[in-house]
Formats: C-alpha cells, sequence, structure tokens
C-alpha cells in the first residue's frame, strides 16, 4: 500500500516548518556543570600543590554565588571578556555582595563553543601569567567556580578568596 501526500499538505507541512523556526527562539543549552565546577577546583587544587602551596583549597558558597553573577554577565554581554561586569563591578564588588569578606581574585574562561574541557580550561589559565600567579597564590584559599553555556559560548570563571582574621580584620597569612 502506497501512501500519497497531496501538494497541499506537503507545502503547509514545510510552511509549519519554518514558520516555527522563524518564531521560537533557540533554546538556551542546558547542562549539569557541576563535574566541570568540581574539575576546575581539583585542577587549581593541583596547580597550587605543584606550586608549593599546603593549604587546602575550600569551596566557598559566597565565592560561588559571585562567580555566578559573573559568569551570567559574560555570557550574556558578548563585549565582555575579562573581570568588570556590565554594571562596572569588579570581583572584589561582587565577592562583597555575596557576603564574603577578604581579598579576591578571578579567573575568566571563554571558549567559543557549546563546552568546554577541564583541559582546555586549565591551559588559558596556566599560560597566562596573571592567572597563573593567581592559581599559585599560597593565599588564596577559598574558591567559587561557576560555568555556564549557550550555543556558541561557554564561559567558566573561579573566584578565589583570601579569607580575614576575625580578630584583627586582615587577610590571614
Amino acid at each position: 500500500m502506497m501512501i500519497e501526500f497531496r501538494p497541499s499538505v506537503v507545502a503547509l507541512a514545510a510552511i509549519s516548518a519554518a514558520t516555527a523556526a522563524i518564531v521560537l527562539p533557540a533554546p538556551a543549552a542546558q547542562a549539569d556543570n557541576k563535574r566541570l565546577n568540581d574539575g576546575v577546583i581539583a585542577n587549581v587544587y593541583t596547580v597550587a600543590r605543584q606550586a608549593g602551596c599546603r593549604t587546602e583549597l575550600k569551596n566557598d558558597p559566597r565565592l560561588r554565588q559571585a562567580a555566578q553573577w559573573h559568569t551570567q554577565d559574560v555570557l550574556n554581554n558578548r563585549n565582555l571578556s575579562a573581570d568588570i561586569g556590565s554594571d562596572g563591578s569588579t570581583p572584589q564588588d561582587r565577592a562583597a555582595a555575596a557576603g564574603y569578606q577578604g581579598t579576591v581574585a578571578e579567573t575568566v574562561a571563554i571558549n567559543p563553543a557549546l563546552a568546554i574541557s577541564g583541559i582546555e580550561l586549565i591551559r588559558q589559565w596556566y599560560y597566562n601569567p596573571d592567572y597563573l600567579a593567581i592559581m599559585q597564590n599560597c593565599r588564596n584559599v577559598a574558591i567559587g567556580v561557576w560555568s555556564e553555556n549557550s550555543l556558541d559560548r561557554s564561559v567558566v570563571v573561579a573566584v578565589y578568596g583570601q579569607p580575614v582574621d576575625s580578630a584583627a580584620n586582615r587577610p590571614r597569612p
């Protein structure tokens, strides 16, 4: 048995598909980046250890929040590529707004693709002298990492912290 399609039905289907492609927005890339984020922390820990650091690197939710804010800002504002946010905020401003007291630094990775691997990310940071110095700074004992993706851009931000010694209100040695 052979099914015949009338030209009008085929044309209607083609027009409907074309209209849907034009009218409906492209879906955002949704992914669970927890494994990538945890891997970034592990890789930064390794870089710090290789530099002679003996302190533990603790995942801090306040720094993660600051990293999330900047990741989303960089993902949605193509003219951003570093530490300054679209509102003029600095890593220190965002960390303070998230409730973190202490000195912070930040590393940002942008990949013009749907995803970024941990190896690509560490390669970007390792061969950037400023970012390598941040990762190797033994005073950075807290970290927050966030990453997000769109169909043509992946952004990863790590915010590193040096907690304040509450007794003296200064960074701990």
